[in-house]
């Protein structure tokens, strides 16, 4: 008996999936709840168990390609015949052509630099019939930026879901008059350019390169070198890091990021910490890291200051009840930020088991989509490597973000003479469209008198 191997939906607003590798191949045997491929979608990367045991029959789309929820991915033979494979596993292949803007003509001449001319727009949109758009938070965000009514797009994605494409192919043929794109130069894939000075800004679109969709706009004040040159390796970006690098580039964008330094005295906290960890791991089965401590403090900054746990809604200033905690994650191929849920309801114990539970999740691909949303405010700990501070990037649409530099012994002057403590460098990254310098101040404050008069018992 046949059994059909879907995408699945991992989560009420994800509608595809990119199948970033596949754990078997046709003619191996799995058993059912056994890892089968790995995922990536627009929150989370996967891996995704097998329905059923038997033998892998045939593998109908291959790593690197996106395909909606429900499509069919594969084939499992679940009387576990070990029959030839029907088929080997699809190469990795660019998106379709049709992927790419309409405005662009279906038999365009071989690429060569051309003057910039009107882009025809795409035929009018059936507008929605007042129902709900479906829609990822990225397409929304795309859409708010670039002021396009998502009720007058057209979506081509699972029940008429609107797709990151949809949304990019509109945006390229309102963009393509004139007046907003002095110039375009089409570079054929993966030819190095030599782009010279220029008295106004010049555009470069890529529309023959594998997944490159948008407009890269250069700073021409300086000669652009050729970016190939020498002995180099080119390496495909992953989904996971595509991501990653859109969702920076926005809150770049689109926060006005300002940034506050202090300085904590943690010696209270070490000792304590190196006093009870033995014993806090064997009465509780847990680790203890100074992560918890952290999380607890900026709780109390964030129940003081409340402006810090908002996000920014147009002129709309949205204050979150719950305290949601998103803690970044380092993995050997990105980033993530789990959130613990309701951080100011659970005691240091459930904050330092939450987030054990977290990361090692997040490493081992098995988070859930919500796991990682609804975070109010970040942390980030770049003192873990070894970092005395960093700027971090406001994760969106949070308005803060906490950096933890690493905790080290240093000279510091106490009651009029030199001592030794333990010292923090902690920073703070601010949307000065809601935060002021005097509430970010007062809320590291606040974070530096908790943690330097800590009194919870940790037994």
């Amino acid at each position: 008996m046949a059994v059909d191997i879907v995408m699945p939906q991992m989560g009420e607003s994800i509608f595809e999936g990119t199948i970033t590798r596949w754990l078997k191949k046709p003619g191996d045997k799995v058993e059912r709840d056994e890892p089968l491929f790995e995922i990536s979608t627009d929150k989370v990367d996967a891996e995704i168990p097998s329905p059923s045991a038997g033998i892998l029959k045939e593998i109908k789309v291959g790593e690197g390609q996106t395909v909606p929820i429900q499509t069919v991915v594969g084939v499992i033979d679940a009387a576990g015949s070990a029959a030839a494979p029907a088929s080997t596993p699809a190469p990795a292949k660019a998106p379709a052509p049709a992927k790419a803007p309409a405005a662009v003509p279906a038999a365009a001449p071989a690429p060569r630099p051309v003057a910039a001319r009107p882009v025809a727009a795409s035929a009018p949109s059936a507008p929605h019939d007042g129902g709900r758009i479906h829609s990822s938070p990225l397409v929304r965000r795309m859409a708010k930026e670039h002021g396009i009514d998502l009720s007058t797009v057209q979506g081509t994605g699972a029940g008429g879901r609107i797709s990151k494409q949809d949304i990019e192919a509109v945006i390229v043929a309102s963009g393509g008059a004139p007046a907003a794109v002095p110039s375009v130069v089409s570079i054929p894939a993966a030819r190095p350019v030599l782009v010279p000075a220029a008295p106004a800004p010049v555009t470069v679109a890529a529309p023959g390169t594998p997944g490159v969709q948008a407009h890269v706009a250069l700073e021409t004040a300086v000669p652009r070198e050729r970016i190939y040159f020498g002995n180099y390796e080119v390496q495909s970006m992953s989904t996971m890091r595509q991501r990653i690098a859109e969702h920076m580039v926005a809150s770049k964008r689109v926060s006005a990021h300002v940034y506050s330094v202090d300085e904590i005295d943690m010696t209270k906290i070490a000792v304590l910490r190196a006093k009870s960890k033995e014993e806090f791991e064997k009465r509780y089965e847990t680790k203890l890291t100074f992560m918890p401590f952290f999380v607890k403090a900026a709780v109390a900054g964030l129940r003081a200051f409340p402006t810090l746990n908002a996000s920014l809604d147009g002129t709309n200033i949205v204050l979150h009840k719950d305290i949601n905690i998103g803690i970044a994650v380092a993995l050997d191929w990105g980033l993530i930020v789990p959130v613990v849920k309701n951080a100011d309801e659970k005691n240091l114990l459930g904050i330092q088991r939450t987030m054990n539970d977290l990361a090692e999740r997040a490493r081992s691909k098995k988070l859930k989509p919500e796991e990682v949303q609804e975070g109010t405010f970040s942390i980030t700990n770049p003192g873990v490597f070894g970092g005395l501070f960093g700027l971090p990037v406001i994760s969106q649409p949070n308005v803060g973000i906490l950096g933890l530099g690493a905790i080290e012994k240093r000279p510091v002057v106490v009651d009029d003479a030199i001592a030794i403590r333990s010292m923090c460098y902690v920073t703070l990254s601010y949307d000065h469209r809601v935060v002021d310098g005097a509430i970010a101040h007062q809320f590291l404050h606040k974070v530096k008198e908790t943690l330097e008069n800590w009194s919870e018992p940790l037994l």
